[in-house]
């Protein structure tokens, strides 16, 4: 029964994620035309506190359910690295739970976003012949994998600080990987529409 709840959690909250992830872009452009701020750095600044926000509000609700992941990435992880409770079993439930979710809220983004912004959400693309891009994605994938572990596992105690890390060490990465293939480093972003970078 566990492992059906975390899958069931799991489905959930990689809908929300995906729906509310599809928007940074978006969200990032409105609101720097808003305050009136240009350039990288405003950019940067702006999708790392909306990030900071979304993982925030995502965690609580995660924890709020038991647990559940909206991260295949970060599931597969924390098994391998024997942290949590998982076993092969609710791993084998939680990946398709996972990549059901994250279609239904690409299904759900292109519904309700205006016409006007569907070019704000296009999925990741490759950007650089194959070989090129395997390996940049291999190396980034990595990267935030081991920078998560350490972060959650190994990082500061408070939970605003993890979540700011996170929320840096993400869009950092995003915005090294977007001459290569976008932000496809989670492959929830992959099944989704998705900004082909975080900064407009």
């Amino acid at each position: 029964m566990g492992a059906m709840k975390a899958a069931v959690g799991d489905a959930v909250v990689t809908f929300m994620w995906v729906f509310c992830a599809s928007t940074l872009g978006l969200m990032t452009s409105l609101i720097a035309n808003v305050i009136g701020v240009q350039g990288f750095w405003a950019s940067f600044g702006i999708t790392t506190a909306l990030v900071f926000f979304l993982v925030l509000v995502f965690n609580m609700i995660g924890d709020a359910l038991g647990g559940a992941s909206f991260n295949p990435t970060g599931t597969a992880s924390f098994y391998a690295a024997g942290v949590g409770a998982d076993t092969l079993f609710s791993m084998a439930l939680r990946f398709p739970a996972q990549t059901l979710g994250a279609v239904g809220g690409a299904l759900a983004i292109k519904e309700v976003i205006p016409a006007q912004y569907n070019h704000m959400i296009g999925g990741p693309s490759l950007k650089v012949d194959l070989h090129t891009g395997a390996i940049a994605e291999g190396l980034l994938t990595f990267l935030i994998t081991f920078l998560v572990l350490v972060i959650i596992l190994k990082g500061p105690r408070s939970s605003l600080l993890k979540s700011l890390l996170l929320a840096v060490v993400t869009v950092a990465l995003v915005v090294a990987g977007s001459v290569y293939t976008g932000p496809s480093m989670n492959p929830a972003n992959v099944s989704k529409p998705f900004p082909s970078s975080f900064l407009y």
